[in-house]
């Protein structure tokens, strides 16, 4: 039987607050996981810590926009076969409201 690897693997950019005012959007830094929850807890914690800047250097950060990659690697008669899948997600600090509402709803079920 062949066995599957999987990794997940994040680039993109992070919008931010510029010092001085305004608002810009920069590169994020790549980000790996081998499964998608701690891709994105490291995202939304790198937006909240600023972490997730490249270089930049913002005030704070507002969001992220990032390419998630699924990358699954089988090994066939010793020879690696990887499948790539990727899509845009968007990321934000939740509102006070926004995780308000969201533990009302988790409560509620």
């Amino acid at each position: 039987m062949n066995k599957e690897k999987i990794k997940y693997k994040a680039k993109g950019v992070v919008l931010g607050n510029l010092w001085g005012g305004g608002k810009g959007y920069y590169t994020a830094r790549t980000l790996e996981a081998e499964n998608l929850s701690n891709l994105k807890a490291q995202i939304i914690k790198g937006i909240k810590t600023g972490s997730l800047d490249s270089g930049m250097g913002y005030e704070s950060l507002i969001g992220a926009v990032m390419e998630i990659t699924k990358i699954t690697e089988v090994i066939i008669e010793g020879k690696p076969f990887i499948n790539k899948e990727a899509e845009l997600k968007s990321f934000s600090i939740p509102t006070e409201f926004e995780e308000e509402a969201e533990n009302f709803l988790y409560a509620s079920f």
